[in-house]
């Protein structure tokens, strides 16, 4: 074998073994300090100029999305957490499909031990109510206490329990 094979695979081994100990201290550290959550409206917020600021509507004159479905006088149109370590969020109801879970393309990424990748999803169906659906979680998904088996309409207030979090419809 020639020396520079043998440099080159000296290097290669040498990148290898480094990627692996990168690797390894990027999940200690994951481990240790768990998954960074972040609001969906901040990064937004944080990424406009300052300068258009003055220059925006005031949140009562937006325009908000039309919502899919009908939508009644007493038709939620926010899902809010009110326990656990999002306490606070809110996510608008515009008739999409909210995933809730641990995995970081959820709508609402939880952080919690308790909390499956895609623990449950919220969707709207053809009578404009609001349904939760347990997706095989290990832990499962509570409304009103009781533990969800099969796709169960929301009524308003009534809380869902993934784990530590609460979250609620509301008007």
């Amino acid at each position: 074998m020639s020396e520079l094979t043998l440099t080159v695979m000296r290097l290669g081994f040498l990148a290898v073994l480094w990627l692996f100990v990168i690797v390894a201290v990027q999940v200690i550290r994951s481990d240790l300090f768990g998954t960074r959550v972040t609001q969906r409206g901040a990064r937004r917020e944080s990424a406009r100029p300052q300068t258009d600021r003055r220059q925006q509507a005031p949140p009562q004159q937006r325009q908000q999305p039309a919502a899919g479905g009908r939508r009644g006088r007493n038709a939620p149109s926010k899902l809010v957490v009110s326990e656990g370590t999002l306490t606070g969020t809110t996510v608008a109801l515009q008739g999409q499909t909210i995933s809730l879970g641990r995995a970081h393309d959820s709508t609402i990424v939880l952080d919690d031990d308790y909390a499956s990748s895609r623990h449950a999803r919220i969707y709207p169906d053809r009578d404009g109510q609001w349904i939760v659906e347990d997706l095989g979680s290990t832990n499962g998904t509570y409304l009103d206490r009781t533990r969800l088996t099969t796709p169960t309409p929301i009524p308003l207030g009534a809380p869902i329990r993934i784990g530590k979090t609460v979250i609620e419809l509301r008007k």
